[in-house]
Order: C-alpha cells, then sequence, then structure tokens
C-alpha cells in the first residue's frame, strides 16, 4: 500500500500515462487533479509549520 502512495506522489509520474489500467481521459484528468491537490496541501501544511516556527 505504502509502495503504491509513494508512487501516486512521485513527481516523475506525475504526467506519465498508466500502462496497467484502461483509463478514459476524465478518470485520468481527475487523478491529474487529485494529485496537484495532495501536492498543494502538503505545500500549505509545511509553510503553516515555517510561519509556526518563527
Amino acid at each position: 500500500m505504502i509502495k503504491k502512495i509513494l508512487y501516486y506522489l512521485n513527481p516523475r509520474t506525475f504526467f506519465q500515462r498508466n500502462e496497467e489500467e484502461n483509463i478514459n481521459a476524465s478518470h485520468q484528468t481527475m487523478q491529474g487533479i487529485n494529485r496537484l491537490s495532495i501536492y498543494m496541501f502538503l505545500f500549505c501544511i509545511i509553510l503553516m509549520i515555517i510561519k509556526y516556527l518563527k
């Protein structure tokens, strides 16, 4: 499970098409948006921690 999550969050595979599954265009777009939202969330959490520590 952890291996799949790390693959999902890997920046090198962000724009890469998943060969294993038969995914239509809207599902692939949804996955891209989900990845982007996870990255934005992590970035904001890091900013909040840095601001809190100063």
